[in-house]
């Protein structure tokens, strides 16, 4: 991804100023509410901000917090000054939502940086929040900016992003964060950046474009798929449970040609998860450390990430996240009824932005990323998912998108990035063996 422009068919970011200056929008001001950034102001706990966790539940939440950074290492020294507006007003947000388990996409592999931002942001106030802890974490290689020596992308010259192993600049821009405030079982975890794309039966590959020396290279995941084994608090006298989390971040539907190569790649890469939760279609499928199949089929799991596909609209292939939407183990309600996750303020974004969004055939309600309002934009869409399993009972849901009324506006407006073009996305589960609260 270009730091600059990487984004949706034709959108453009835009880009987060590191100077931390007061800012008032004209959507504010028609809202009679003055706001200051966070380092001169404060917010009240009010509009989209859910209430505390209840007993015997936890939160779970995906957000792509656009930790990507020019160069290797540029996130990690950042990280280590306590200082950077972006990272303040992410923290802020977390601290808000108080998640138990959080996958972070967009978040450069550097194994230094997750106690960095613990320490020097999440576990700091931010903004008068309390201070969030969540002391266990799993990171891990990711294959973008890796160099593959071949041209993936047939410009006619080897080396850059577009030939690298997944989009990139430098190994690892783009990768992921798992946080937990449950141990993770790393020895059950396993990882799946190395399988090939060609090795996955029927693969959606472009035909014609990958050569065999490319495709002998070529993986499924442009990042990697995790499955995280977390292991959640259990009565005494219990046996321990273990949520599975299935983490990915599979690349946008563009940026290509014709031969719909990325499209490709992310419907195969959504479909991953699918058949590892098929017993009849998993036995293909082989994990870094060698180990082959899905997951169990009593195992509870909540698949999240930046799946980079709308049900509707938008350029990803149709059907590609309808993969996980309608598959069997998915809590229906959770992925597409009445508890899937929800807000007012992106209904809102969608009228003032218009544009793109005036045309659209999905819900806006449910949409998670606030995309370019140019000519070329798709418009904003829901691309960020937290999908349980069935087996799980879903209390609550939400997507952390403020109205332009709200105090918390000023912590992701659209008019300047205050932390990300994505919006955060949440779900209340009871533990196993309780129930959600009536």
């Amino acid at each position: 991804m270009s730091y600059d422009t990487r984004q949706k068919r034709g959108a453009t970011r835009r880009p987060f100023s590191l100077v931390a200056t007061p800012r008032i929008t004209t959507a504010m001001a028609v809202g009679s509410i003055a706001l200051c950034s966070l380092v001169t102001g404060s917010y009240a706990d009010v509009g989209p901000t859910p209430p505390p966790v209840a007993e015997g539940t936890i939160r779970i939440a995906t957000w792509n917090v656009s930790f990507f950074r020019r160069n290797e290492g540029d996130l990690a020294r950042e990280l280590s000054t306590g200082d950077s507006p972006q990272p303040r007003v992410v923290a802020a947000v977390l601290q808000k939502i108080r998640p138990d388990l959080l996958l972070i996409n967009e978040f450069d592999y550097d194994p230094a940086a997750p106690e960095l931002l613990q320490r020097h942001y999440l576990e700091v106030s931010q903004g008068g929040g309390d201070p969030l802890r969540l002391p266990h974490h799993f990171i891990a290689p990711s294959n973008t900016g890796v160099p593959s020596g071949v041209d993936f992308d047939r410009d006619g010259k080897i080396g850059g992003g577009g030939d690298a192993l997944g989009f990139g600049v430098f190994p690892g821009q783009y990768g992921m964060l798992v946080l937990s405030r449950f141990p993770i079982d790393h020895a059950a975890t396993r990882t799946f950046r190395s399988f090939l794309w060609r090795d996955m039966p029927g693969a959606m590959l472009p035909p014609g474009w990958y050569s065999d020396e490319a495709l002998a290279k070529l993986p499924l995941s442009s990042k990697s798929h995790w499955d995280v084994a977390v292991s959640l608090p259990s009565a005494p006298g219990e046996l321990s449970n273990t949520l599975h989390f299935l983490v990915s971040h599979p690349t946008p539907p563009g940026f290509d040609g014709p031969e719909d190569r990325n499209g490709r790649r992310n419907h195969d890469e959504i479909r991953l998860w699918a058949d590892y939760l098929d017993s009849t279609r998993a036995s293909y499928l082989v994990d870094d450390s060698g180990r082959r199949g899905g997951l169990d089929a009593r195992a509870s799991f909540v698949i999240a990430g930046d799946l980079n596909a709308d049900p509707v609209d938008g350029g990803s292939i149709n059907g590609a996240i309808a993969q996980l939407l309608d598959h069997r183990r998915v809590n229906r309600r959770a992925a597409s009824g009445d508890l899937a996750p929800r807000s007012a303020g992106a209904v809102e974004a969608a009228r003032r932005q218009g544009g793109a969004n005036l045309n659209q055939r999905g819900d806006a309600a449910l949409d998670t990323g606030d995309f370019s309002d140019g000519p070329r934009s798709v418009g904003n869409l829901r691309i960020d998912y937290v999908l349980p399993s069935k087996d799980l009972e879903v209390c609550a849901s939400g997507v952390f998108w403020p109205r332009a009324e709200d105090p918390e506006f000023a912590l992701v407006n659209d008019d300047a990035e205050q932390s990300s073009d994505h919006r955060l996305v949440w779900i209340d589960v009871a533990l196993p063996g309780r129930r959600c609260p009536r």
